[in-house]
């Protein structure tokens, strides 16, 4: 039996106003951790108190919200660790995936590249070699 699967499969449909599912967990996380540290140092000073706790909330919710390319927060940024570590050895290309969990740290060594260059001439004489085999079955 065949099933036909959706293209956009990998889409985070929106739950609440315009946030997915990980988008709303990610805000709810940062909001309780904002709000305890805004309850912690309210006794000392309300207004000394909102300033670390609306920092804090900003920024994470604009992570929440990051989206770049179709790359989350997290993708964009080891995508781009691994282009300013291996600057050298590659150029950025937009709608590719450009890094790997287990290669970002990688640089590979230029001098000791092997150059694998294919010989035609050989190959051709395969090719003959076996149109004249066919030709004489």
């Amino acid at each position: 039996m065949q099933y036909k699967i959706p293209v956009q499969i990998e889409n985070e449909d929106p739950i609440l106003l315009w946030l997915s599912l990980r988008q709303l967990s990610i805000v709810m996380i940062w909001f309780w951790i904002w709000y305890s540290i805004f309850k912690s140092l309210a006794p000392i000073w309300v207004e000394i108190a909102a300033i670390p706790a609306i920092t804090i909330a900003a920024t994470w919710l604009i992570i929440a919200i990051f989206k770049y390319s179709e790359m989350t927060f997290i993708e964009f940024l080891l995508a781009f660790i691994r282009y300013k570590v291996n600057i050298d050895n590659r150029k950025w290309v937009k709608w590719v995936d450009s890094y790997s969990l287990m290669d970002i740290w990688f640089i590979s060594n230029i001098e000791n590249k092997i150059d694998n260059k294919v010989d035609f001439q050989d190959k051709i004489n395969k090719m003959k070699e076996m149109e004249d085999k066919l030709n004489k079955i």
